[in-house]
């Protein structure tokens, strides 16, 4: 009784976001087994704790990948306890004003010089797409210098050159702006509200960023035109792409979108991996505000991260655009320690097509049939 009562807890406390098992059993005609053999949705029919069983292995594949796992307590006790308010004290008393402080004379200088530069120099976008260049680099550095961001860099400094497109992958916004304090990106992002969304449009945009509403289909053809169009150009910022199109929790990470690899560029893969020493960097956008998200990172002792510039990547003879972004994905999860799982990123907002359900419900139904029967 006990067990089953835990069973239905556990059960209940899932994220609502995770996928529902019955989209992933085979229907009646996805597979067709001899008369005779044993049938997984059988054994399901049978055996509520297995259809408990082969849910928490569905939800635990995928849920996991966008959660964030709090760091075990450490200071309830007499003599820790005392350390750990002290602490409370300093970093919301002393160093969380100093760090607003510092922003707010890095927006300042940001703002008293681009907008004299963006209005004034506009018969000269040579030298004012330069400027600009440096200024979005300055203020991207005084994000992190707001975090006290101790961040590492391991191999060259990308450079701008025409027909490459940068990949890395993806645990919270703050990945553009440690990236872009050393390089100005032209990054393609989903379009965001309020200040951040103001950002974008204007900012951001002499950058040439590029932006995609991921609720409208139509985006995804105007979109490839946009990358397409842009890696041609020798002067334009070197392309960013986040191709998992979500974050992670920096622990996985899941399929690469095939667009940045269609490309016909050179892919230059950027690893990224935080230390969660101080502070969790993962931003799970559906249940936090950015805002918050950088709140939470400026009230923290400090935010640890290596980055890796790998070696560049070209598509191979005979190897398709999804081959191609797979083997990128397995350098990027090898640099960073990171482990992959086959899920597409966006289920994370929306529910399976029918034919990727299909899909999964084949690869699934056979894994565990396979295993039943050479038990």
């Amino acid at each position: 009784m006990d067990t089953a009562g835990n069973l239905k807890t556990s059960s209940i406390e899932l994220d609502l976001d995770r996928p529902n098992i019955e989209d992933y059993l085979p229907s009646g005609s996805s597979i067709q087994e001899p008369r005779g053999k044993l049938r997984l949705r059988d054994l399901l029919d049978i055996s509520p704790t297995l259809t408990e069983a082969a849910g928490a292995i569905v939800d635990d594949s995928f849920t996991r990948c966008f959660k964030s796992n709090p760091p075990e307590p450490w200071n309830w006790n007499v003599y820790l306890f005392p350390l750990w308010c002290c602490g409370v004290v300093i970093r919301y008393g002393i160093l969380f004003p100093v760090r607003v402080l510092v922003l707010a004379i890095g927006w300042i200088i940001f703002l008293s010089s681009y907008i004299p530069v963006h209005f004034l120099l506009k018969g000269h976008d040579k030298l004012r797409k330069k400027i600009e260049r440096c200024l979005v680099e300055l203020i991207c550095m005084f994000f992190v210098a707001s975090w006290t961001g101790v961040v590492k860099y391991h191999g060259p400094r990308p450079s701008i050159r025409p027909k490459q497109v940068f990949v890395s992958n993806h645990t919270s916004m703050i990945d553009f702006i440690i990236l872009e304090q050393m390089t100005a990106f032209a990054v393609i992002m989903q379009k965001h509200p309020g200040w951040v969304g103001l950002l974008q449009s204007t900012i951001l945009e002499s950058v040439g960023c590029i932006w995609f509403n991921r609720a409208e289909a139509k985006d995804r053809e105007i979109v490839a035109k946009k990358l397409r169009d842009h890696v041609q150009e020798a002067d334009n910022n070197p392309l960013l792409i986040f191709p998992e199109g979500t974050c992670v929790n920096n622990h996985y990470t899941v399929m690469f979108k095939k667009g940045a690899f269609e490309l016909d560029s050179t892919v230059c893969p950027i690893a990224i991996k935080y230390n969660k020493i101080f502070v969790d960097a993962f931003w799970n956008s559906r249940k936090q505000s950015f805002t918050k998200h950088l709140l939470q990172l400026m009230t923290s002792w400090a935010v640890v991260c290596d980055v890796w510039y790998l070696e560049p990547q070209n598509l191979r003879p005979g190897e398709t655009a999804i081959e191609f972004a797979e083997r990128v994905r397995d350098i990027i999860s090898v640099r960073a320690g990171l482990k992959k799982v086959p899920w597409d990123g966006y289920l994370k907002y929306s529910r399976p097509s029918p034919k990727h359900r299909e899909r999964k419900q084949q690869s699934f139904a056979e894994s565990v049939l396979r295993c039943l029967q050479e038990k």
